[in-house]
């Protein structure tokens, strides 16, 4: 018996992961419902760096010209000690590559980034549904019931929580949160405007009057991100006059129009699973850590972008396994970025000046889902420079439809397969894909002038480089960017066998 579902997908949240998540379900051609409790989307500046290997995520999602121009460099820090501001680089700046387009992370407030998103899924057709939370919900082996505080009942192949840390679908799930919050430890954020202060540097003043102060400026705007540390025993309820009447005491500078406030507390928790039959959590839902290092929404966001597509795989047909490899290919990567923010955070309590520098690891570009279980069938398979699991990277070359980079191939809800050599290029036309879920796309590789129908020209040699090519091979991307599989040999017997873990039959 066929069961009629009212929607594919119920996604609870409207932040960044949740939002991430609606547009790739979207674009796939599935029902989503989007609802999220708050009354209005949030306003705050709260999570505001896109680390390069998100800034990608956003290219293939068609919004990053919208994120590159809301936000700007990270400026230089500015150490206010005594009469003195001594200026210090957090973060190299890299030079952008073939291989690597952003190379360099992003300043941007959260509620902007939400905007962008939000405007995406307005294009998409969908309304976000604000002041609807969910009440309750029950699952059977062929889908999820949800109650929501309209008194409506929703029934969904599968159901999402994006809801952040105080989870009602992780709670629901009875999925454990294990970790630990230290309410001792609170530093007060604030959204305003600061009169005379520069707009060229993130401003600190580690020791003033006994606390840690921070002021970084916001692109686009007159307002800062205002960060103080607050005493073990001090009242966190201020209004805008004492909040404002303690930055002066404390900087010397007058600080107004406050927009937004809240209070941190280091909170580092990990769920023990990702999935609970039908139901997922992704972002904050899942895992929440210090904000050292701006890993959080970049973390929630490649959860997202993980997940959509192994919905949609096994919506139309592929093996439920998929969805298992969400949780396996994504929890070690929260706990490490757990490890690392909880790191750098307690060097900045230590005022380590090291503490504030940011490397490769935070980019998040050195991800691999090699040890995963997508990968074990190919775990001898590798070129120069790539395992299956890794980053596919970016190159130039040319293509149909003006393609100029690598980066064009791969925009879109699609898989993709490289041939390169003549074996592996003759071998395309004899691997079988099915018709439904994802498309295949294949493309031969060459080094000729003339651009023909399928055909990629690697005219300067750049593709061929960045995948370490050295002998004939087919390798398949995965339409979240990583390498799904590499074959060098038996190509019909090694593509039929990964295709079985990740195609409809």
């Amino acid at each position: 018996m066929t069961i009629q579902h009212d929607i594919d997908v119920l996604i609870v949240g409207a932040g960044p992961s949740g939002s991430t998540l609606a547009a790739d379900l979207l674009r796939r051609g599935l029902r989503v419902r989007l609802i999220d409790k708050a009354p209005h989307a949030f306003k705050g500046s709260r999570a505001k760096g896109v680390q390069p290997r998100t800034q990608e995520v956003f290219e293939d999602l068609g919004i990053l010209d919208d994120v590159h121009a809301e936000g700007a460099p990270y400026p230089l820090a500015g150490f206010h000690l005594g009469p003195f501001t001594i200026p210090w680089r957090m973060q190299k700046q890299n030079k952008a590559t073939s291989d690597v387009p952003y190379p360099n992370i992003l300043l941007l407030a959260q509620h902007r980034t939400d905007a962008i998103l939000h405007q995406l899924l307005v294009r998409f057709g969908l309304r976000i549904e604000f002041n609807t939370a969910l009440v309750s919900f029950e699952q059977d082996a062929d889908g999820v019931t949800a109650t929501l505080s309209s008194g409506e009942t929703v029934t969904s192949r599968y159901l999402v929580g994006a809801d952040g840390g105080s989870s009602t679908v992780r709670k629901g799930a009875g999925i454990r949160f294990v970790g630990e919050t230290d309410n001792s430890d609170r530093t007060l954020i604030i959204d305003g405007t600061i009169d005379g202060l520069s707009r060229n540097r993130w401003h600190m003043w580690p020791r003033t009057h006994g606390k840690s102060v921070g002021a970084c400026p916001l692109p686009h705007s007159d307002q800062f991100q205002v960060m103080i540390r607050l005493n073990t025993d001090e009242s966190s309820e201020l209004d805008e006059a004492a909040m404002a009447a303690q930055f002066k005491t404390l900087t010397g500078y007058k600080l107004h129009d406050i927009t937004w406030t809240s209070v941190f507390r280091p909170n580092v928790r990990l769920v023990e699973n990702y999935r609970a039959g039908r139901v997922f959590l992704i972002g904050d839902a899942a895992h929440v850590h210090t904000p050292a290092g701006a890993q959080g929404l970049n973390t929630g966001v490649q959860d997202a972008y993980n997940l959509g597509w192994k919905l949609g795989q096994v919506i139309a047909g592929a093996p439920d396994s998929l969805l298992d490899s969400y949780q396996a290919e994504r929890q070690p990567i929260a706990a490490r970025v757990l490890g690392k923010s909880s790191e750098l955070y307690s060097g900045l309590d230590k005022q380590r000046l090291s503490s504030l520098k940011r490397g490769d690891e935070e980019r998040q570009l050195g991800i691999s889902y090699h040890a995963g279980p997508l990968a074990r069938i190919d775990t001898s398979s590798a070129t120069k420079t790539l395992k299956v699991g890794d980053r596919a990277p970016d190159a130039t070359c040319t293509g149909p439809g003006g393609i100029k980079r690598l980066f064009d191939v791969f925009q879109g809800s699609h898989f993709t397969l490289l041939a390169f050599g003549t074996h592996a290029s003759m071998a395309l036309s004899e691997l079988s894909w099915p018709n439904s879920g994802a498309e295949l796309r294949r493309y031969s590789v060459g080094t000729g002038h003339q651009v023909e129908h399928e055909c990629l020209k690697d005219t300067t040699g750049n593709l061929t480089s960045n995948y370490g090519i050295f002998c004939d091979t087919l390798v398949m991307i995965r339409p979240d960017g990583y390498i799904g599989s590499i074959i060098t040999t038996d190509w019909v017997t090694s593509f039929d066998k990964m295709k079985r873990m990740i195609a409809p039959s």
